[in-house]
């Protein structure tokens, strides 16, 4: 190794000792550990080979459910919410009036906790008082005392349309990317006779392939981590009607104390989630250059 490959390496040794502590070391070991009857605490190993991930697979109507909702929800992030947030960015780049204002606004909900975040939703829905069953009073149902996370026609639905608050990131992030394109782009799109529709959809679009793909990477994986909101107002519940993997990995490990089948589940998030990204990075050409 040359003097310049030697103080490379030096230099990069944090990193890659950092990277191995805090993400290869417990993914080896999440993995490891799939394949033994753990019982955490106890401290218990016995080695069972590919039983867990039959179980999972054949007999587990939880997992199942949990798997079913989890796909939905990637599925509905990644296109639902991506989509909205990259209209509210189109909107929000011709900078009309109070236009600064509004963008500030949407990055609110992405600096609150999670925890608050429940609270408020649970108070937005509640029966009684909350602001939901206010507001349809008011246009006519007087007698309506729906409790939206707890009712089993609406509790997922409900739990669904919760996530849109964080539209606004996809906002932001397609907004700044809009704001790099030069001006004089769109000024020869006009001297050409573009109108805004065809400047959006032939022009913009296409040159934001990069931040869409990054954009519906970040979506669709925040549903393979997403657990307090679910926690904190649902439970999972009514009858696992809104249980997702996260969800079910926690209550397998900290309440069953069942280790190595909750690390199965968290097995097949990891492989979910390598999958996600290359499905994404293929369908967008993610990295590619435009040229």
């Amino acid at each position: 190794m040359n003097r310049k490959g030697f103080w490379i390496a030096l230099f990069l040794m944090p990193t890659i000792l950092i990277f191995l502590l805090i993400y290869a070391v417990p993914v080896f070991t999440v993995v490891f550990t799939s394949f033994f009857d753990y019982r955490g605490f106890s401290g218990r190993m016995t080695f069972i080979g590919l039983i867990n991930y039959i179980q999972l697979f054949t007999s587990d109507s939880s997992f199942k459910k949990a798997l079913g909702n989890t796909l939905i929800w990637i599925l509905l992030q990644s296109t639902v919410h991506v989509a909205i947030g990259t209209i509210l960015a189109l909107i929000l780049a011709k900078k009309r009036f109070g236009w600064k204002f509004v963008r500030t606004s949407y990055m609110i909900p992405n600096i609150i906790s999670a925890s608050a975040l429940g609270v408020i939703f649970l108070n937005v829905f509640n029966p009684t008082y909350g602001i939901v069953n206010s507001i349809i009073k008011i246009f006519g149902n007087k007698n309506i005392n729906t409790n939206w996370f707890f009712d089993y026609n609406t509790a997922f639905f409900t739990v669904t349309i919760t996530w849109l608050i964080y539209a606004g990131l996809i906002t932001i992030l397609v907004l700044a990317e809009i704001m790099s394109i030069p001006e004089s782009v769109f000024e020869a799109a006009k001297i050409d006779g573009a109108s805004d529709f065809k400047i959006n959809i032939y022009i913009i679009l296409p040159m934001l392939r990069n931040i869409l793909a990054t954009c519906v990477i970040l979506a669709a994986t925040s549903m393979l981590k997403e657990f307090e909101l679910i926690f904190l107002t649902t439970k999972g519940g009514p009858a696992d009607l809104t249980l997702n993997l996260p969800l079910y990995l926690y209550k397998t490990a900290l309440i069953e104390n069942n280790f190595g089948y909750a690390n199965t589940i968290g097995t097949v998030l990891i492989i979910m989630g390598v999958i996600t990204i290359a499905l994404v990075t293929k369908l967008f050409k993610f990295g590619e250059s435009d040229v």
